[in-house]
């Protein structure tokens, strides 16, 4: 067993982020962990489940965000200790249970992980959860190290007990992926007992039924509850100072810009000239606390990532608290001292202070930075992102691309969020054509293909994952069936999430503590809601792009399901289900009439081009063994021998 769960109190261990986080959670006594996949949420579900039996825990993934929260409510409501993870899209999701549960409260503690994802560095969008805290009305909890990740957490839990409601911790990518040291504490062994006491008094908070109603009177308490918190806030330790007692300029920060802070300081050798407040509790904001030190300046920098929400926030508190600190100048996003978008680092911090402070600051030597741009243009191997050596997505995308360019009205796809958006990139052939949210590729072709009245014509088509068929692409599916939508679901079952790890969802025989499950069948499904559905293997793609094509003649709402286990999935790594060869005496190359069909346009990582040769030919060490490229050289010059 791994040291998140046999560490001993007061050993040092190295972290993960996501770890530290989990280990909070042990520390705490958490009884229920519920989430939904997303980078760079995942590892914290998945590391409480590898532990789960030892630690006498319940752990799932959900089929979406809302359903996570409402688990881990359900435990809440029964005196348990839980909490919910996701990726920052995923409080979007689930966004119309938190409005109400923040308004009936919760009896066990309860804490909200959503992770960040600053630069979008697994993402296609820079979206923020901390807005949500101050939609919701509860307390953000933001760490700034990889320590205070797991003492914050622990603490969250003791904070939402206080209050009686749910509590948001907020991650980052970088605080959640990098690694660092982390004291341990203990981990409680209790047997803590379930029950749902419902028969007290209807206003009743902890005996009473549950529900957000009456809305007046229960608002009212909610924002007890919040000023509760920020009394709490006050003291806390995990709001830090550092710094000379009347700095020039006091820096605020919070999250993963506190290590930035940090060093930029040092960078600038300011340590004298600047005050570093680092807080933890970023809403509400302590307004004593930021009063004592708005008193000792008159320029602040507020440091943090992505929108200004903190900048912001102590904006208007400067100004209720003017008459008693006086008028403050702040610098930040607003004033173009630190970027809108994307992630932060310790050179942009040092830019930013070394300004204020009317100091030369250069991150790196203007030389260097011309060669290194020179080296990296004309010498580094241009590498565009491509699907996996054996990807079942590059053959699916291979027969929609050509059955939709050979039925030649301008058909077109739309995408959705996995692995396989990069068909947006010539990797997948140009084939999508917009991509927004999960589910969303399947709703919007719903809404395309109710326009015939309007003179449109072209064939519509969408493209969804498995376990996003259970997240959000039925809803989708059932609104395209029921107005007669007539589109072409196709979906790509690759028997698990691959893009974020290959956890389990509903259509497969397992959940996440390992446990025999019972798996629902897609087709089955969508046949139960009344569409016409094909079950293909994309890597036969004749058979696939014929009856991708008959569907695409019938009218309504149909379903394509192109089924074929990840090349990457535990169960296939390493497996060859062919071994590959190329005669080269059969091989044209650029005097076949393909042109370098293979290597050209098909470009799976595992074809080379022999230049000297004027040949393709096999890269064994990391071809998959799928024997598609067989299927589509013209002059038959790849084969494929079945491995014994």
């Amino acid at each position: 067993m791994s040291q998140l769960y046999e560490g001993k109190k007061g050993e040092k261990v190295l972290f993960m982020g996501n770890q530290a986080i989990a280990r909070g959670a042990l520390e705490a006594g958490v009884s229920v962990a519920a989430g939904y996949p997303g980078t760079p949420s995942s590892e914290i579900i998945e590391n409480l489940a590898d532990v789960s039996k030892e630690a006498n825990m319940y752990v799932e993934w959900s089929a979406n965000e809302k359903i996570a929260v409402e688990v881990a409510a359900a435990a809440s409501f029964a005196g348990l200790r839980s909490m919910c993870t996701m990726k920052q899209n995923g409080v979007n999701v689930a966004s119309d249970f938190l409005l109400h549960l923040v308004l009936s409260g919760t009896r066990g503690g309860m804490v909200l992980v959503p992770c960040d994802d600053p630069g979008a560095l697994s993402s296609i969008n820079e979206g923020e959860a901390r807005h949500f805290a101050k939609l919701l009305e509860i307390p953000l909890l933001e760490a700034g190290d990889f320590q205070e990740a797991k003492d914050m957490l622990k603490w969250a839990f003791e904070l939402s007990e206080e209050i009686h409601n749910l509590v948001m911790f907020r991650s980052v990518t970088r605080l959640s992926h990098a690694s660092g040291s982390v004291e341990l504490g203990e981990i409680p062994h209790t047997e803590p007992q379930a029950k749902f006491v419902n028969n007290g008094f209807i206003l009743d908070p902890l005996e009473g039924p549950i529900v957000s109603a009456p809305v007046g009177y229960k608002h009212g308490l909610q924002q007890d509850k919040l000023k509760k918190a920020e009394e709490l806030f006050e003291e806390s330790p995990f709001n830090t100072y550092v710094g000379p007692e009347n700095p020039e300029i006091l820096l605020i920060t919070s999250s993963g810009a506190t290590l930035y802070s940090r060093e930029a300081i040092h960078l600038c050798n300011a340590k004298d000239k600047v005050g570093l407040l680092k807080l933890g509790t970023t809403f509400p904001l302590p307004s004593k606390l930021i009063a004592k030190h708005l008193k000792t300046t008159d320029k602040v920098l507020v440091v943090e990532e992505v929108l200004p929400f903190m900048e912001e926030n102590l904006k208007v508190l400067a100004q209720e608290l003017a008459p008693e600190v006086g008028q403050k100048t702040f610098y930040g996003k607003r004033s173009g001292n630190i970027p809108m978008t994307g992630e932060l680092n310790p050179d942009l911090v040092a830019t930013a202070l070394a300004t204020l402070l009317g100091d030369a600051y250069s991150p790196q030597d203007q030389e260097y930075q011309t060669k290194a741009a020179q080296q990296v243009f004309f010498n580094a191997p241009v590498r565009d992102l491509t699907f996996c050596p054996g990807c079942p997505h590059r053959a699916s995308f291979w027969s929609i691309h050509n059955v939709l360019a050979a039925d030649n009205r301008e058909g077109f796809v739309c995408g959705d969020i996995g692995c396989y958006s990069m068909a947006f990139l010539p990797s997948g052939f140009s084939t999508l054509k917009t991509l927004h949210a999960m589910g969303s590729g399947t709703g919007v072709a719903s809404g395309f293909g109710k326009l015939g009245q309007f003179g449109l014509d072209q064939p519509v088509v969408s493209v969804c994952g498995d376990s996003t068929f259970f997240h959000s692409g039925i809803p989708a599916l059932v609104n395209a069936i029921h107005h007669k939508s007539d589109i072409t679901m196709v979906i790509l079952d690759n028997s698990g999430t691959g893009m974020t790890g290959f956890q389990s969802h509903p259509g497969l025989p397992v959940d996440a503590q390992g446990n025999e499950s019972p798996a629902l069948d897609i087709p089955t499904i969508c046949r139960a809601l009344g569409a016409t559905v094909e079950v293909c293997d994309p890597f036969y793609p004749y058979k696939t792009q014929q009856t991708f094509h008959k569907l695409l003649e019938a009218p309504g709402a149909k379903v394509l399901v192109l089924r074929q286990i990840c090349a990457l999935s535990p169960e296939k790594k390493g497996k060859k289900q062919f071994e590959m060869s190329v005669d080269e005496d059969v091989c044209l190359g650029e005097n076949c009439g393909c042109n370098k069909l293979c290597t050209r346009v098909f470009r799976c990582p595992g074809l080379r081009w022999d230049e000297e040769k004027k040949v393709a030919t096999i890269d064994e060490v990391i071809c998959a063994g799928c024997g598609m490229c067989a299927a589509i050289c013209p002059s038959g010059a790849i084969t494929r021998k079945e491995v014994a």
